[in-house]
């Protein structure tokens, strides 16, 4: 008996105030996310058109040897290119995250992926009312656990609350479902979940950057976006059609692009490339 999935786009943004930069880093000023997410009503998202072309500061340099490539071309070039990083282990997750998600307006907390919420950094933990580290590629398509590369790599790792966390679990990514307590507008059902409005594009973005990022070469699975759910164990995750529409619908703000230039200059040394150029999400898929 086929399930009848909504097909809902909804479209949210976060409000935002300019603060300082981390100290001694120079990176784009930051907007605010609010204290506490108030839940998004669920109304559609307006249509939008696809991700025109964007010039990045890094194209003549970083990106230089995928700059006019396609298809295949792109993604084989991007691979090489963001596959050259420094690698961190789980524990030193913890301080990273204190870092690249750090709440602009005030500096001792950071600010939780689904809910929106802004947390005290010293909440860090796996207890009701912490934050904890959660696997945006969920670490059990794949097998790779939290060992050092894919588990540990900060491009996918983001502050959640712990309830909303296990909520999440390793569900495949697609729209529609009930309310999730406390996520900030959340929908789940029993085989995927659907974020907030506010970081939808968001989590497109870094499930497309792990599969260019962990092709299978170096001793991984081979990550890839494809069009269904219930993936399980295997090394996929959808839904890819709705990851490109969220893509489109949320592109990269402020927060999402100061945090790929944190990880860039402090921490693995590599971008996510479809935060500079989310056209290249329809260039290759």
């Amino acid at each position: 008996m086929l399930a009848i999935r909504m097909r809902t786009g909804r479209r949210g943004a976060l409000a935002f105030t300019t603060a300082a930069a981390l100290t001694a880093l120079a990176v784009p000023a930051l907007t605010a996310a609010p204290a506490t997410a108030a839940p998004e009503p669920p109304s559609a998202a307006p249509a939008t058109a696809a991700a025109t072309a964007v010039t990045s500061d890094y194209d003549s340099t970083y990106y230089k040897n995928a700059i006019g490539k396609t298809g295949t071309a792109l993604k084989s070039s991007l691979h090489t290119i963001i596959s050259n990083q420094t690698k961190l282990s789980y524990s030193a997750v913890w301080n990273a995250l204190k870092a690249t998600d750090q709440d602009p307006n005030n500096s001792n907390n950071v600010i939780l992926l689904y809910s929106g919420v802004s947390r005290a950094k010293s909440l860090n933990g796996g207890n009701t009312g912490n934050w904890n580290r959660e696997h945006v590629w969920a670490k059990s398509h794949g097998d790779f656990g939290t060992s050092t590369g894919p588990g540990t790599d900060i491009h996918h790792l983001r502050p959640t609350d712990v309830q909303v966390n296990s909520v999440r679990g390793n569900k495949d990514f697609d729209n529609g479902g009930s309310a999730v307590a406390n996520g900030g507008g959340s929908l789940t059902d029993s085989d995927s979940f659907e974020p907030r409005n506010a970081v939808k594009g968001d989590v497109a973005r870094m499930i497309l950057y792990m599969a260019v990022r962990y092709e299978g070469g170096d001793g991984w699975a081979d990550l890839e976006p494809n069009n269904s759910v219930n993936n399980g164990s295997n090394p996929y995750m959808g839904r890819l059609s709705v990851l490109k529409q969220w893509n489109e619908q949320d592109p990269p703000d402020a927060f999402e692009k100061r945090r790929n230039q944190v990880i860039h200059d402090s921490y693995q040394h590599n971008r996510n490339p479809f935060i500079d150029h989310p056209e290249w999400v329809e260039a290759i898929w």
